[in-house]
């Protein structure tokens, strides 16, 4: 039921409640401070009388009474807020049947009754049981995020010398911006940090994240950690524990298989949320800092690339830092981000994989042989995640004795990161998630041979025939009775 012809919420001016118990009485005050002309009628003639020494304008009567339909009918807004749902049904009810069109706002108690209202004409159905309790929450969140952030304070204050923050092996986005900004939470408070990582950043859109906006990052192997006193462990989970004794500060979006989280001064990790990045910017509010345009950008990269552009597994938490982090982010330089250029080693891999690829069902598993960019298996495998009717890919090549894999996935079945652990947990580190994972295996476990320039192709025969039948199988398809094609 719309409301009448003409009318908008914002010219509506004269209400009427229905039944005035502590609720309609609230809801009234803040009408009429508003300058709106209330009617209020009530059966409790008590009531009637204390709203009249207030200077409201109240009348005795029972709502249920059909006459009371008249009563309202020149009123542009009925808010029907007696705490007798049955009662609220029959006025809801008779206004509608003697052709009132007023906008009607009417009180449940639970969804049963809320439908009830619904379907005899009422506009807006409340329920006030569910609102205090949405607003307790609310609170419950501000309040312990204000608790949270003041206990990071406190462990960053308890820093004498500088900071290490340490992120996942070669670092991707949300890790990267996540650290950037636990270091301006920390330089808010005079005190210094590093972002150490490990590996390498060779994806090119990490270098170009990077690179653009002015990210300083540092090599694990170019300090020494006994320079720092405080310890932070962001966004580690996927990548593997740092190799380090102690830690103080452990914030992250994936839970942590390792003992340390449980012995850091402070911990906060959110499963439910999408990016670590979210979590901090989430810090960034609460601290009230001046935030950076890189930090800013850097943040609402890592929370998009994590969640695909909001198209994977994405939590209001995530949609609301992205849109506090908006207006101060540089979208030039994003765009610059999100369109690096592809270098030759880069496509000669995606060509390979592309031309070696053996699809079972919708899983495409592919060997890329021996390569010098371990990061273009991970490019690779998302490139060809866009192959029609491809859900999963798995993309491995050999480099310095070592077999390395890329996986990415877009099945909400599978849990990529799971696959690779059932079938080479016991050969190989693996590390990633439901959607992202990757696998190093030493090839002398895998094949019992070392490695020459004689035996070149014999190991990437005898590396292709078992990755791909271990693949398949985690995956849970059959791979010699199952159709596959290639590009050959």
């Amino acid at each position: 039921m719309s409301t009448a012809s003409g009318i908008t919420m914002a010219s509506m001016s004269t209400y009427a409640i229905l039944g005035c118990g502590s609720v309609g009485h609230a809801v009234a005050e803040e009408l009429v401070e508003e300058g709106k002309d209330v009617l209020i009628l009530d059966a409790d003639e008590g009531r009637v009388e204390a709203l009249r020494d207030q200077d409201l304008n109240a009348q005795q009567a029972d709502i249920c009474e059909t006459d009371v339909a008249q009563t309202v009918a020149d009123r542009d807004v009925v808010l029907i807020m007696s705490p007798d749902v049955n009662a609220n049904a029959e006025a809801v009810q008779n206004i509608r049947e003697s052709g009132g069109e007023q906008f009607i706002v009417a009180r449940a108690d639970d969804p049963v009754s809320a439908d009830d209202l619904t379907e005899l004409g009422a506009d807006i159905v409340i329920n006030p049981s569910a609102v205090i309790a949405d607003s307790a929450l609310r609170a419950l969140e501000t309040g312990e995020l204000e608790y949270k952030a003041s206990q990071l304070g406190d462990v960053i204050d308890g820093t004498e010398e500088r900071m290490a923050i340490l992120i996942h092996r070669s670092p991707d986005p949300d890790s990267i911006a996540s650290a950037a900004a636990l270091r301006a939470i920390a330089a808010s408070r005079d005190v210094e940090a590093d972002i150490i990582y490990e590996g390498e950043i060779g994806h090119q859109e990490n270098r170009a994240f990077v690179n653009l906006l002015g990210i300083e990052l540092t090599s694990n192997e170019d300090v020494d950690l006994d320079e720092y006193d405080t310890f932070a462990l962001v966004d580690v989970a996927k990548g593997g524990e740092p190799a380090i004794d102690t830690v103080d500060i452990v914030i992250d979006h994936y839970e942590h298989e390792h003992e340390l989280e449980h012995d850091a001064a402070f911990s906060d990790i959110r499963p439910n949320i999408s990016a670590t990045s979210t979590i901090l910017t989430k810090y960034i509010q609460e601290l009230d800092l001046n935030l950076d345009q890189s930090v800013a950008t850097a943040l609402l990269y890592g929370i998009r690339a994590e969640t695909l552009d909001f198209k994977r597994d994405t939590t209001p938490a995530d949609l609301t830092a992205a849109a506090y982090l908006y207006p101060f982010a540089d979208h030039d330089t994003l765009e610059q981000v999100e369109s690096p250029s592809m270098s030759p080693e880069t496509l000669d891999v995606l060509a390979e994989a592309i031309r070696n690829r053996e699809v079972q069902g919708s899983h495409l598993v592919s060997n890329a042989g021996f390569i010098r960019d371990r990061d273009a298996l991970a490019q690779a495998a998302q490139h060809l995640l866009n192959l029609e009717g491809i859900t999963t890919t798995a993309v491995f090549a050999i480099a310095d004795d070592t077999i390395y894999l890329a996986a990415r996935s877009k099945d909400i079945r599978m849990n990529i990161g799971k696959v690779l652990s059932d079938a080479f947990g016991g050969m190989g580190e693996t590390a990633g998630h439901s959607t992202d994972a990757s696998v190093e295996i030493p090839l002398g476990i895998f094949t019992g041979l070392d490695t020459s320039d004689d035996n070149r192709d014999t190991l990437l025969e005898l590396t292709e025939e078992a990755v791909k039948r271990k693949l398949f199988e985690a995956m849970g398809v059959d791979s010699s009775s199952s159709e596959s094609s290639n590009g050959n």
